[in-house]
């Protein structure tokens, strides 16, 4: 069984990038919430990998989030 990971890149422009590995199905979803709850951001990109769409495989997808307060939001 994979373990469940969030991986989490902060760009030097602020942005944040966030791919999720060993989750299956809409999984993966609920994670990135949380992630956005505690940067207090929103995703601005998403995307599924090809995994998210087969049976029975990891599914993880990736995703870009701004920070409110650094756009003036």
């Amino acid at each position: 069984m994979t373990q469940k990971q969030l991986v989490v890149q902060v760009r030097r422009d602020g942005t944040v990038h966030a791919e999720t590995i060993g989750m299956q199905g809409a999984e993966c979803l609920d994670y990135i919430a949380v992630l956005e709850n505690l940067l207090e951001a929103e995703t601005t990109e998403s995307a599924f990998t090809d995994d998210y769409h087969r049976t029975g495989v990891d599914d993880s997808a990736g995703v870009v989030a701004e920070d409110r307060d650094a756009l003036g939001r």
